[in-house]
């Protein structure tokens, strides 16, 4: 759906909420926001469906696919997954965590899923809801004018049109358009990874009700994804840092994965028979973030405000949350000026949450002390359990984790004291391989 281009009057429309990106997180406010009466218009870059990285998604989503009217729509298509698997080579067993023995019993399961249905199936129910939706359009640029916000975009033969809006959402994703242009994205300086991954046929999965669980497969280098999903293709991916990046030396893609893949060899066996059935891709510039949540009249949701790593598969629920926490603060901005700024507080809490309760795990997670403790979890205090419900996603309700995880990260201090030199060594090994490479571009 695109504008009427013949309309001389696109300029004037006003609408109440102009939305940037039609992923999870921009499919899920505007229809949140369309219910409580407001005009919400989404510019989409792409056409759905489209291709995106990310297919695994966390029991924690399940009460929002609920709430947005779209729990059977996924159910349709998603896999099973009952359960993360972590593999070590530098332990002899393999661990697996499922959901079911978390904290809170209640949410068991989630699902793996082709990101371009998914996301379709999002995109149009927010349609369905009542928000305008143009694919094709990728937003330019955002002024903020005294009486209303003003964004401009352009479209693939590169006519342009604008918009004006009472409030202005940036889930752009990666495109991170608002942190761009007011210069307020900054590089993660604690974290710095690349992806490099594809899809294939024929690799080997668990058997039973384990086919669909997530595997972990940690190697010298950083780790990889497994996430089978229900057509047979299999998505696999490693995370990796830039020195490691620096020895593909441009070949092509797809060898430097094959290389590195055969560098695991529990993963190797798995993918003995499998086929690549479409081109290698890659993203660098992993770890990011933007030093403000929100502003005049704008909000950053999801990728748009910061991303660190896959590893919990927190992206599409941090997305999709910090939507239902935006359609909050807007509503209250919109109905309630005077409330502004206690929403948008409230707002900036519960937006840098998620990523601060992921981002000290994920700091650590290839540290040997952590690897220890993921591979040999005890449940004294139910720590384990806790771990559990942070690895399914439970960390916005009321399961009372926090006093275990916090018991949890003072074992995992005092074990990395108890191999000071162990820990020194792996501390200054990660300070190295972090470091930022020129010429490391995963797509060249």
């Amino acid at each position: 759906m695109t504008p009427n281009r013949t309309e001389s009057d696109v300029c004037d429309v006003l609408v109440d909420i102009l939305v940037i990106g039609g992923g999870p997180a921009g499919a899920t406010i505007a229809p949140l926001l369309t219910e409580r009466g407001y005009r919400v218009v989404v510019l989409e870059k792409a056409h759905h469906p489209r291709f995106h990285i990310g297919e695994s998604l966390l029991p924690a989503n399940l009460p929002l696919f609920e709430r947005l009217g779209v729990a059977e729509a996924v159910r349709g298509l998603g896999m099973e997954k009952w359960a993360a698997e972590f593999v070590s080579p530098w332990h002899a067993h393999t661990q697996t965590f499922a959901f079911g023995e978390a904290w809170d019993k209640s949410l068991p399961m989630a699902y793996q899923v082709p990101r371009a249905a998914f996301d379709e199936v999002l995109i149009r129910n927010a349609q369905a809801k009542g928000a305008t939706v143009h694919e094709g359009w990728k937003a330019t640029g955002v002024e903020f004018l005294p009486e209303a916000v003003r964004v401009t975009a352009q479209d693939e033969s590169g006519q342009t049109a604008q918009w004006h809006a009472r409030f202005v959402v940036d889930a752009s994703g990666r495109d991170t358009l608002l942190a761009n242009q007011l210069g307020i994205k900054t590089r993660n300086t604690r974290h710095n990874s690349t992806a490099v991954f594809g899809h294939f046929r024929g690799a080997e999965r668990n058997p039973g009700q384990a086919e669909g669980n997530i595997s972990i497969f940690w190697f010298e280098h950083g780790w990889f994804w497994f996430i089978p999903l229900k057509d047979g293709i299999t998505s696999v991916g490693m995370v990796t840092w830039p020195y490691h990046l620096k020895t593909r030396r441009g070949r092509p893609l797809e060898e430097f994965l094959q290389e590195n893949i055969a560098l695991c060899p529990p993963l190797a066996a798995r993918m003995a028979q499998a086929e690549l059935i479409q081109p290698a891709e890659a993203t660098g510039n992993y770890s990011y973030g933007a030093r403000q949540t929100h502003g005049d009249r704008f909000i950053l949701l999801g990728d748009a405000f910061a991303f660190i790593d896959p590893v919990f598969s927190s992206g599409v629920l941090l997305a999709m949350q910090s939507a239902v926490f935006g359609a909050e603060a807007i509503d209250t901005a919109l109905r309630q000026p005077e409330k502004t700024a206690q929403a948008m507080a409230e707002f900036d809490r519960e937006l840098r949450r998620g990523p601060k309760e992921f981002s000290w795990f994920i700091y650590r997670v290839t540290h040997p002390t952590m690897r220890d403790l993921f591979m040999g979890p005890r449940n004294i205090f139910r720590v384990r359990e806790a771990l559990l419900s942070l690895l399914a996603g439970d960390i916005y309700g009321k399961t009372p984790i926090w006093g275990a995880l916090r018991l949890l990260k003072g074992i995992y201090y005092l074990s990395a004291l108890r191999h000071a030199g162990r820990s020194w060594r792996a501390w200054r090994h990660r300070r190295r391989i972090i470091r930022p490479l020129p010429d490391t571009d995963p797509s060249s």
